[in-house]
């Protein structure tokens, strides 16, 4: 499990476009988003790279949460 930090996911407009970029990667994919502490965990098979390159493109820059 992935957990990232999204600086810029603000409402749940934002959540769903994240779920749609990691979704095309990872059709099997689970997540979870807390908008308060702007931090999604991420169930995926797929490597990290794969995963924050798809929110990349979909205007969501993602790092490691610590």
């Amino acid at each position: 499990m992935y957990q990232l930090k999204v600086n810029n996911m603000t409402c749940g407009h934002c959540v769903n476009r994240i779920t749609q970029a990691v979704k095309a990667v990872d059709p099997a994919a689970k997540l979870d988003a807390n908008l308060e502490k702007k931090i999604v965990s991420i169930d995926s098979t797929h490597t990290l790279a794969e995963i924050t390159a798809a929110l990349a493109e979909a205007g969501y820059p993602a790092q490691a949460a610590s």
